[in-house]
């Protein structure tokens, strides 16, 4: 900030200066006009003295007629001469009273308005933001101002939903039922978020039991597919204990079933399980079935222009995604530093934000990839961007490349 100022200042006395330069200036060449005006009286007087004399000699006979016209023309010829001498070539008039005034004040209204219109459109407090970042709370600080607004708004489902959830991976499994239920509670059976609040239960009860199928987490997984048969917590858990089991074609099926409604790291998850599932078939030397088809994949390369590669710095954040032609919310999306460029990645369903949302789901995508120096998932100006549009999205891998070779406005 102190250099923003200092700017400020510098510019300012920049803008002053302009101003007076002419007024000074001015006032040094009035001088040497007054030298010179004074000069060429001094010349009037010597010329009127020296006529004076001549016209004296005449009276008194001592200079005829033709000798005084000589004389007189001669006189005048060098007082001609004198005063083209002693007249400057630039003649400025001296400024006056309300001509200075008028340029002082705009010497100080400068300054004044630049800094009342910088107060009212300037953006010093983001820059002072930038260069101060406040400090992130801890998990503890977060978690206990949570805590303390849930005292205050104990109907906040939304609210003990993240509680419970930061419970579960804390291992502070009795909270996290307890939270978990809370949710329950609060939320009607008809609501599309139920059974998976149910589902997070069952899972929250393996973990207390020490990761072995109870009867307690057996009754909760019932009734969580009671409500859901494709609930995907309650199918992973079941997966999880026939593959413990060693019936590996049950673990297929249930993680093949859970991929319905999977998405994300929880997609990727199921297929590590459904693969080392058919690799303990292989061995055994029993049937193996088909790997699950993962849907469409886009091989995205993704490098960046030559004119934009000093702009980069290590610590950005790199989004490569798809999306509907037109659309904002991607339907796969990856994250990666900016210095893994130039980069490759495969997008499939697998990546999909939301099971309601995948590339299967349509036709034609934008692939593109954005570098962000906030890592802000919103685009914001300043940020690098390239992208390729439309991509039809077909039944097979298809390559795509993109170039990151604009800025975001």
């Amino acid at each position: 900030m102190v250099g923003l100022w200092v700017g400020i200042a510098l510019l300012t006395l920049v803008a002053v200066a302009v101003l007076f330069y002419p007024l000074l200036r001015a006032r040094a060449r009035t001088t040497q006009t007054s030298a010179s005006e004074d000069r060429q009286h001094q010349n009037v007087d010597i010329y009127r003295e020296r006529l004076a004399e001549l016209e004296a000699e005449r009276a008194m006979g001592t200079l005829d007629q033709e000798s005084f016209a000589v004389l007189k023309l001669e006189l005048e010829k060098n007082l001609l001469i004198d005063a083209q001498q002693a007249q400057p070539r630039v003649r400025k008039v001296r400024p006056q009273g309300p001509q200075l005034v008028t340029v002082v004040l705009l010497a100080l209204l400068i300054p004044v308005t630049s800094l009342g219109l910088y107060s009212q459109l300037g953006r010093s407090n983001d820059l002072a933001r930038a260069l101060n970042p406040p400090e992130m709370p801890t998990l503890e600080a977060a978690l206990a101002q949570l805590e303390q607004e849930l005292d205050r708004n104990p109907e906040n489902a939304e609210g003990w939903y993240l509680l419970a959830t930061t419970y579960l991976n804390q291992g502070r499994y009795d909270e996290a039922i307890t939270a978990f239920r809370r949710v329950a509670d609060l939320l009607p059976e008809s609501a599309p978020q139920y059974a998976g609040v149910q589902g997070q239960i069952a899972q929250a009860l393996y973990f207390q039991a020490g990761a072995t199928m109870n009867e307690e987490v057996k009754q909760q997984i019932d009734r969580t597919l009671a409500l859901d048969p494709q609930e995907m917590a309650a199918l992973g858990l079941l997966g999880i204990e026939a593959y413990e089991s060693a019936r590996y074609e049950e673990a297929i099926q249930y993680w093949n079933q859970a991929l319905n409604n999977a998405s994300g790291q929880a997609a990727e998850s199921l297929r590590a399980g459904i693969n080392q599932a058919r690799q303990q078939l292989a061995a055994a030397g029993k049937p193996v079935p088909d790997a699950p088809d993962a849907g469409p994949q886009l091989q995205v390369s993704v490098s960046i222009a030559p004119e934009l590669a000093d702009q980069l710095s290590p610590e950005d954040t790199l989004f490569i995604y798809a999306r509907p032609v037109g659309g904002r919310m991607p339907l796969a999306a990856v994250r990666l530093k900016a210095d893994q460029l130039p980069a490759e990645v495969t997008l499939d369903d697998s990546m999909a934000m939301t099971p309601r949302a995948r590339l299967s789901g349509t036709d034609q995508v934008e692939v593109g990839a954005r570098i962000s120096a906030s890592g802000d998932a919103i685009p914001a100006a300043g940020d690098l961007i390239g992208s390729v549009s439309p991509i039809d999205v077909g039944t097979s891998v298809q390559r795509v490349e993109v170039v990151i070779d604009g800025v975001v406005e």
